[in-house]
């Protein structure tokens, strides 16, 4: 398949750009990102090892001293992309929803950043609860898809189809994000995603050839239970550094040996959450195992809790039964961060500086878009162009 660049190269502008996930693959398609705007530090600095390269601004948005040195930066530049993925944990349906949240109005400086440059293209990316979010606009409440159309739609043009699954795109993730994408109206290009794939690639395909890997029990007294566990380990480590599994309480660990995959241990009848005996109760996609059969689950931030929204890697049979007293799966477990790594559509390799822990790498890859799914709509334009 020949590969799909631009042959002059974009130059582009990054906003709320976390480390960079959505860059990933950019130099592949002669994409070069010149400015990047980021409000943590440490992100900055995450961002800066990846991209040495690209000036990168640290610092609030909201500040009318660094947004102008923003749009400084990118007239200087050139920057005739903008790419811009706002904070969505006030939309988010694993987030508050909470309409008041500020965070939805940072949508705002994307839109006055592409009206001050004025680029070729743009891409706009959050969650799909964004075309219902309202947003102050001239003293009314207004939907924010209403708010990008009425500040852009003079000169610009916008994509149709704008809630796409990042599994209808080669992830292995089943990740759902409104994107616009966004042409001025005196470049003679439509720019649309593709068609669907025919195929979305399952966890079993991505991952299901790793090899299994036992918790670390947090309770040392437990650890007797999983004699392979270090046998396990040095195998998980000769495929990659990042192909460990992190250390649990050895009472969720219990709940998550008794759960076949694609169930969530609530289910069971003996082994499910409980509290001073009694039953505790949750919402039912807790506790609970990814399908083999299907792509992932969307990664949250806190991809390394048993308790959380569909953390739990799917396991294997050991015992099979329908009592859940004798029923016993393998990778009790969340995922690796190398698991981790591939359902997100990231480099096998990515260049993870030594001094990020754990927390950190999880919490950026959980709010990060997957970058395949970005570089397939930049191939679209890229088709657009030639």
């Amino acid at each position: 398949m020949k590969k799909l660049k631009f042959k002059e190269h974009l130059k582009a502008l990054s906003l709320f750009c976390n480390v960079g996930i959505a860059e990933t693959y950019f130099k592949e398609i002669g994409v070069d990102v010149k400015v990047a705007n980021e409000l943590l530090l440490e992100r900055s600095k995450f961002y800066s090892h990846l991209y040495p390269e690209v000036d990168m601004i640290n610092g609030d948005i909201t500040n009318s001293e660094i947004f102008r040195k923003i749009i400084s930066r990118a007239k200087e530049c050139n920057v005739d992309f903008v790419m811009a993925t706002p904070p969505c944990q006030g939309m988010s349906c694993a987030g508050r929803k909470d309409p008041k949240d500020p965070r939805n109005s940072l949508i705002y400086y994307a839109i006055e950043a592409i009206k001050r440059i004025k680029p070729k293209y743009a891409l706009i990316e959050n969650v799909p609860m964004q075309q219902h979010t309202k947003i102050n606009y001239k003293g009314q409440e207004i939907f924010i898809p209403e708010y990008v159309e009425k500040e852009l739609g003079s000169h610009y043009k916008f994509n149709k189809n704008r809630v796409v699954n990042a599994a209808d795109y080669g992830v292995p993730q089943s990740r759902t994000r409104y994107i616009y994408l966004i042409v001025r109206k005196d470049q003679n290009v439509v720019w649309e995603f593709p068609e669907k794939e025919d195929h979305q690639i399952s966890v079993e395909e991505a991952i299901g050839n790793l090899p299994s890997l036992d918790p670390l029990i947090r309770e040392e007294s437990e650890r007797w239970r999983f004699p392979d566990y270090e046998k396990k380990r040095k195998a998980g480590l000769k495929v990659s550094k990042w192909h460990y599994a992190t250390k649990q309480s050895w009472k969720l660990v219990e709940l998550m040996m008794h759960t076949p995959s694609g169930k969530s241990a609530f289910l069971n009848d003996h082994f499910f959450p409980q509290k001073n005996g009694r039953r505790v109760k949750g919402a039912p996609r807790t506790y609970m195992r990814m399908f083999w059969s299907k792509p992932a689950t969307t990664i949250m931030q806190n991809s390394d809790v048993i308790s959380a929204f569909i953390n739990v890697h799917p396991g294997r049979p050991i015992i099979e039964s329908d009592d859940d007293r004798e029923r016993i799966y393998s990778d009790a477990r969340t995922l690796s961060i190398y698991e981790l790594l591939i359902l997100s559509s990231l480099p096998k390799n990515w260049n993870i500086p030594d001094w990020a822990d754990e927390k950190m790498i999880r919490q950026v890859i959980g709010e990060g878009i997957p970058p395949l799914l970005i570089r397939k709509a930049l191939e679209a334009l890229i088709k657009e162009v030639q």
